[in-house]
């Protein structure tokens, strides 16, 4: 059964950094694009970064120049580094794989809280 599993969220102050991370198990990564994704409280679920199979990396306007996102294939895990937050940064981040074969194939993981605030 594949799992994807989130870490690295926690309270942190306005201006500071965190890393999230998203390993997977019974899941061949290398065949999958990798996002991650934010929900805060009232609003819609939001792509924030995607990571093509090829390493092509793509952001939502508003995290662009703050966050990273990056993979390694053979620890199948996908990272989001993230510097200077701002309160609107406050969700919970999900991971998502989606199959590059068959992008109907994805998997969610199950969300780490990201809370930004003084």
């Amino acid at each position: 059964q594949v799992q994807l599993v989130e870490s690295g969220g926690g309270l942190v102050q306005p201006g500071g950094s965190l890393r999230l991370s998203c390993a997977g198990s019974e899941i061949t990564f290398s065949m999958y694009t990798m996002g991650w994704y934010r929900q805060a409280p009232g609003k819609q679920r939001e792509l924030v970064a995607v990571v093509s199979s090829g390493d092509s990396t793509n952001y939502a306007e508003s995290v662009k120049g703050r966050f990273t996102i990056s993979r390694n294939n053979a620890k199948n895990t996908v990272y989001l580094q993230m510097n200077s937050l701002k309160p609107e940064d406050t969700a919970v981040y999900y991971c998502n794989a989606k199959n590059i074969f068959n992008p109907a194939i994805g998997y969610w993981g199950q969300g780490t809280q990201v809370t930004v605030s003084s």
